[in-house]
């Protein structure tokens, strides 16, 4: 099996030995054996994806064979390599976070099931994704889910928690009967249960056979990646899930319904080969309006971990609105801008298992430290917090977009992808792409609002709770992967030149040419240098593109599209010289500041004048529900709240009346989807209920009318 076989037996042996370990290890030290075994686990698959990914070569290996249906095999391929090495850098953070976070639930509930469950549950990600036939790809899969179920409902004495458990298991099982009907379709065409027999097949399927695999595979997979309207079940999870299990739901499960979907749709069964213009614009739309709706709902969530939640719907559905866009280019024979739409979508996957990791990290540690998640009652926590006040800023930034942060890069090249549908000869095709534009571009606007809110109102200003004013830091174990996951968010911001060509790469054959399209040669010592025209390097030599080309090595660190001869730049940007600017504007602004106009200021304490209120009462600051109103109020249509009380009380002397409101929301998708769906099925229940009468005659009735129907649907096959 060769050196990346043997690394494998070694990532399961030291998840089964793990979980095993925890029966003869005291209660006291099961956190410490989970940070060390799934460390190390995690560490072994990042060795295994780097050498996949850094030689290229495919990893193939036999284990058993089943008589008459073939031998299970695994292997690992560029895609799976890079969602092994994502999935892993989650886990491996979210290991040594558990050995300070567990210990808030010693001598409450089993850590020693925990340990088991946690491990076996990265044992089942890896399975899924080195998978490379239906029935070990099934086995994996419902592994994870009630594995994954066992996690969420960890504190089963809490009615949500088992709530949130139960409904997260029902629906992930409904997208696993679908994926399920697929591929046993598949298995009795081919004959076989191979991905690569399949891969082969794929060119005999019918247009409708391809539009039924994939619907099915989109709605199955898109259960599990939190897609609207088979979302529901994720803001339930979260907020249930202890913060270890819930960054790992955000990070690295909801990625494995996006692999679902791009290995079927993409690899097996590509639906741009066929012309399938129609899928590409169904993935854009379900993914911009998964977007749209999470950060909605996002925005006036009170509880952080509820909140992240739903940002993870938001998150999620920028990605797959970038494998949209990438489809429908494919689609129209436009290789080059499907390839920028492609490293968009992935970038951000990886951004986004980054930055929410770092953010439950961070809401956990909160949770633990105040007892609380709810915005209201925190505040100030920066004081007593300031290393996770630090780590959850560049997360908070992180996430908004803002540069030079890595979600600002992956969102604006998504952006900037859907300006490119100009160049289609569709204009139906093109209104789409321009409201999914715009969708995309209000999302980003409330994301700005949304961890505003959630920074401010968490760690600023005065504090709203007695715990939260005397909440202390946490541990080394808490804060060290939130500081690496923060490194993490720099780093893949300030330089996404050399991101962006190790992607395109690494995603061949589906970017082509997206390397050479968004980051040019500037830089003279790179090989291909002299294949950019002389005027086009010598304009951006006088902007400064090759500022850097005798330290750093690459291609440059100016991303940008290349247009044709008339219009030779279409859009341009560089975070890394941006991050530059950034850093000397601040030390200007501190010297002219603090060394300059304020050197002979003396500092003087004075009672805070409030408006003439004796003490300013916590109550009496803004709120994170005042701060979010505006929202509510815009978009009342989506929300269709529910006011069930309505009360005003006098908090000061010569202070307005307070008035508290309590307004309950059903969410859209319930309201419009599953609600109606559960009504059809009650009245259908209560019809078939009805013709329960006892009544034996027509019982025999009921008989006849089958047969006849029976006889009359053979009689017309």
């Amino acid at each position: 099996m060769g050196a990346n076989g043997l690394l494998l037996e070694l990532i399961f042996a030291l998840c089964f030995a793990g979980a095993l370990a925890g029966v003869f290890v005291p209660e006291r030290h099961a956190p410490t054996l989970l940070a060390w075994f799934g460390s190390l686990a995690a560490l072994l698959t990042l060795w295994v994806s780097g050498n996949v990914l850094w030689s290229g070569q495919i990893f193939h290996a036999g284990l058993w064979t089943i008589r008459s249906l073939g031998t299970l095999t695994v292997s690992i391929d560029r895609l799976s390599a890079l969602f092994l090495a994502v999935a892993a850098l989650v886990v491996l953070t979210g290991s040594i976070f558990s050995a300070g976070y567990l210990k808030r639930y010693s001598s409450h509930y089993s850590l020693k099931a925990h340990n088991a469950w946690y491990l076996l549950l990265f044992a089942s990600i890896v399975l899924i994704l080195i998978a490379n036939d239906a029935l070990l790809f099934l086995l994996a899969w419902e592994a994870m889910s009630i594995l994954s179920y066992l996690l969420v409902n960890f504190e089963y004495r809490r009615a949500e928690a088992s709530r949130a458990g139960y409904l997260m298991l029902a629906m992930g099982e409904a997208g696993f009967v679908a994926v399920a009907l697929v591929f046993l379709f598949l298995t009795v065409k081919t004959g076989s249960l191979d991905f690569t027999v399949f891969k082969m097949a794929g060119a005999n399927l019918g247009g409708f056979s391809r539009w039924l695999i994939f619907l099915l595979t989109f709605f199955g997979f898109g259960v599990k990646a939190g897609l609207v309207p088979v979302n529901t079940w994720l803001p339930r999870a979260h907020p249930a899930a202890p913060a270890n299990v819930s960054a790992i739901l955000s990070g690295a499960i909801l990625n494995l319904g996006l692999y679902g979907i791009v290995r079927v749709n993409l690899d097996l069964l590509p639906v741009t080969q066929n012309g399938m213009i129609g899928a590409g614009v169904v993935v854009l739309i379900i993914g911009t309006v998964s977007a749209l709706v999470g950060i909605l709902y996002a925005t006036t969530e009170n509880d952080l971990k509820a909140m992240l939640a739903h940002s993870s719907i938001e998150n999620i559905g920028i990605v797959t609105a970038g494998l949209g866009a990438g489809m429908i280019f494919t689609s129209y024979g436009k290789p080059a801008l499907a390839g920028i739409a492609f490293v968009a979508a992935f970038y951000h996957m990886i951004n986004h298992s980054m930055y929410k990791s770092l953010l439950f990290f961070g809401a956990g540690t909160v949770d633990d430290r105040t007892g609380t998640r709810d915005l209201n009652k925190l505040g100030g926590l920066i004081h007593g917090m300031p290393w996770t006040a630090g780590a959850f800023l560049v997360g908070t930034l992180a996430i908004s977009a803002l540069p030079p942060f890595n979600g600002f890069v992956s969102e604006w090249l998504t952006l900037q992808t859907m300006l490119r549908s100009s160049e289609l000869p569709s204009t139906l095709v093109k209104l789409v792409f321009a409201l999914c534009g715009a969708g995309l571009a209000l999302t980003a606007a409330l994301a700005v609002t949304c961890f505003v809110k959630a920074f401010a109102m968490g760690f600023l200003g005065m504090s709203r709770s007695e715990e939260a004013a005397k909440a202390v830091e946490a541990k080394v174990p808490s804060i060290a992967p939130m500081i690496l996951m923060a490194a993490l968010c720099v780093l893949l911001g300030v330089l996404p030149t050399y991101m962006i060509p190790a992607l395109s790469h690494q995603l061949q054959p589906w970017t082509d040419s997206s390397a050479d399209a968004l980051v040019p040669p500037f830089f003279a010592a790179n090989l291909a240098h002299n294949t950019l025209p002389p005027a086009f390097v010598e304009d951006f030599h006088n902007l400064g593109a090759q500022v850097g080309q005798n330290i750093l090595p690459g291609r440059g660190l100016v991303v940008l599209h290349r247009g044709g001869e008339a219009n030779p730049v279409v859009f341009a940007m560089s975070t890394s010289y941006s991050f530059v600017a950034l850093i000397v504007l601040l030390l200007l602004t501190y010297v002219v500041i603090r060394l300059w106009l304020t050197r002979n200021r003396k500092l003087a304490r004075r009672t805070r004048w409030d408006g003439g209120v004796r003490r300013l009462l916590p109550q009496m600051t803004y709120t994170a529900t005042g701060f979010s109103n505006p929202v509510r109020v815009i978009f009342e249509a989506v929300f269709r709240p529910t006011t069930i009380s309505d009360t005003r009380e006098t908090v000061a002397e010569h202070f307005r009346t307070a008035i508290r409101r309590e307004r309950v929301s059903v969410h859209i998708v319930d309201r419009l989807a599953i609600q109606p769906a559960k009504n059809t099925v009650w009245g259908f229940s209560r019809a078939l209920a009805a013709m329960h009468h006892g009544r034996i005659n027509a019982y025999a009735a009921y008989v006849l009318l089958a047969l006849i129907a029976a006889l009359l649907l053979s009689l017309f096959l």
